[in-house]
C-alpha cells in the first residue's frame, strides 16, 4: 500500500488533469465523474498510475476540484472534494466517516446498517458495512484501493473496532485492473458476527460469506414482508442467511420456509432461527427446481419471497436475465394462495426498473394470476444515492397480493 504521499496530496504537487473544451458543464453541475472521452487524454495523463489523485481542471484553466485518476477506466475521474485545494488524507475520510454514521444512527437506530455507500457518502467506490465492532470494506475504484491505509486508519480512529475485513472480491475491480482478494486487516474473527435487523437477530459470515457478508438493503422490504407473514405459511426463496424468514417467523407466520442451494447460507439461517426461538424448515435445493416441484405437488403459501441473486451481471446479460426475472415470476406466482402475497426482487444494476416491472407483469400473466401491486421499493435509508446517479438505484422490489 501507497502512502498518502506518494498519492500527491497537495493541491500544488498533484498532477493536472484537463477537461476538454465543452465538457466541464455535467461536472460543474454537480456529477461526480468524468469519463474518460471528456478528459484530454495526453501522454502525461495516459501515463499516471491507477487511483491517482489529481486536480480537475476545466479548458479554461479553473480549477474544479480533487478526484481520483484511472486512465485505463470508463469512468476516469471520481470527484472527491470541489475544494481544489481539499487534502485528502485520514482526516477527510474520517470527518465522511463521522458524517455518514451520524445519519445511519438517526434513520436506522442501531450500529448494523451500510456505512459508507459509495458517491452518495463522499467516499466514491467504496462500500462500507458495520457490524457493531466490526467493519467490512469493499474498495471497487483505483483511487479507493490506494487510500486504503488511510481509510483503514479513520476508521480504527472514528470506530475503534475489534475487526475489519477487507472484502475485495467484487468482479467489478477488474474493470479498475484491480486484483480480487479477502483479508481480516485488523484484529481477529473466529467466525460469524452477529447484528441485529428490525428487532431479529442473525449471524453474517464476512469472510466466506457473499459479498460484505449481509444484504442491509431490503431491511425495510424484509419488515414488509413480516407485517403480511402472521397466520400465514411463508416460503423464502433465495433465503441466504434467513433473513426474510426468520422476521416472518418472529412476527407469527404459521410455518416458515427457507429454500438456499448453499449448504453455508442454510446452515447460517439455522443457526438465526435457534437465536432467535423460532421454527424453520432449512431446504437445500435450486429455487427454480423447488418451485417447480411444489407446485406439481400443489402447494400454496400465503406469502412467497423470491429475492435472487442477480440475474443481469452485465449488460450482455440482459435478455437472458430480464426472462429469469419472468419465470421467477411465473413459478412463484403459481405457489401464492388466493389473497396471498408475492414479493420478488432484482438486485441488478443492469435490469433496467420499468423492464423489471414488465417482466413482473408477464410472469403473472402466464402464470395466470392478477392482483394489486402493494409496495414498489428499492434499498433502505442506509443505501442513499447521489443525486445526479439514479442509475445507482440497483435494488428493485414488489410486493403484490394476488387473487
Amino acid at each position: 500500500m501507497n502512502d498518502i504521499s506518494t498519492l500527491s496530496d497537495s493541491s500544488d504537487d498533484r498532477p493536472r488533469i484537463h477537461l476538454q473544451a465543452g465538457h466541464s458543464r455535467r461536472l460543474r453541475a454537480g456529477h461526480p465523474w468524468a469519463f474518460s472521452n471528456e478528459i484530454a487524454m495526453d501522454s502525461a495523463a495516459k501515463a499516471l498510475p491507477p487511483g491517482t489523485l489529481v486536480s480537475v481542471i476545466d479548458a479554461g484553466g479553473e480549477r474544479l476540484g480533487v478526484g481520483s485518476f484511472n486512465p485505463h477506466s470508463l469512468i476516469a475521474l471520481r470527484l472527491l472534494s470541489r475544494d481544489p485545494d481539499a487534502v485528502v488524507n485520514t482526516a477527510l475520510i474520517s470527518q465522511r466517516l463521522r458524517r455518514a454514521a451520524a445519519l445511519r444512527d438517526e434513520v436506522i437506530g442501531c450500529p448494523y446498517y451500510r456505512l459508507i455507500h459509495a458517491e452518495a457518502d463522499g467516499l466514491p467506490g467504496l462500500i462500507v458495512d458495520r457490524y457493531g465492532d466490526v467493519i467490512a470494506i469493499q474498495a471497487n475504484t483505483a483511487g479507493m484501493e490506494l487510500l486504503l491505509p488511510q481509510i483503514l486508519e479513520a476508521v480504527q480512529e472514528v470506530f475503534s473496532p475489534r475487526a475489519v475485513v477487507l472484502k475485495n472480491d467484487s468482479p467489478v475491480r477488474k474493470l479498475e485492473g484491480l486484483d480480487l482478494y479477502e483479508r481480516i486487516a485488523v484484529g481477529e474473527l473466529s467466525g460469524p458476527v452477529e447484528l441485529v435487523e428490525n428487532g431479529a437477530r442473525f449471524l453474517a459470515d464476512l469472510v466466506d460469506g457473499q459479498k460484505t457478508g449481509w444484504f442491509y438493503d431490503q431491511r425495510d422490504n424484509r419488515a414488509a414482508v413480516a407485517k403480511l407473514a402472521k397466520g400465514r405459511s411463508v416460503i423464502d426463496f433465495y433465503t441466504y442467511a434467513g433473513g426474510f424468514a426468520v422476521q416472518a417467523a418472529l412476527a407469527g407466520a404459521s410455518r416458515v420456509v427457507a429454500v438456499d442451494r448453499s449448504e453455508g447460507s442454510l446452515a447460517l439461517a439455522s443457526q438465526s432461527a435457534k437465536l432467535n426461538g423460532i421454527a424453520m424448515e432449512a431446504v437445500r435445493a435450486d429455487s427454480f427446481a423447488e418451485m417447480e416441484r411444489l407446485s406439481a405437488a400443489g402447494e400454496k403459501f400465503g406469502v412467497v419471497v423470491s429475492d435472487p441473486p442477480a440475474f443481469v451481471k452485465s449488460k450482455k446479460d440482459l435478455s437472458a436475465g430480464a426472462k429469469g426475472y419472468r419465470k421467477m415470476t411465473r413459478l412463484a406466482a403459481a405457489l401464492v394462495e388466493p389473497k396471498g402475497f408475492l414479493l420478488v426482487a432484482s438486485c441488478s444494476h443492469h435490469m433496467p426498473v420499468i423492464q423489471f416491472a414488465e417482466e413482473v407483469r408477464h410472469g403473472l400473466s402466464q402464470a395466470g394470476r392478477s392482483g394489486r401491486i402493494i409496495r414498489t421499493a428499492g434499498a433502505g435509508a442506509d443505501h442513499p444515492l447521489h443525486p445526479h446517479l439514479p442509475e445507482s438505484a440497483y435494488l428493485k422490489a414488489m410486493i403484490l397480493q394476488l387473487d
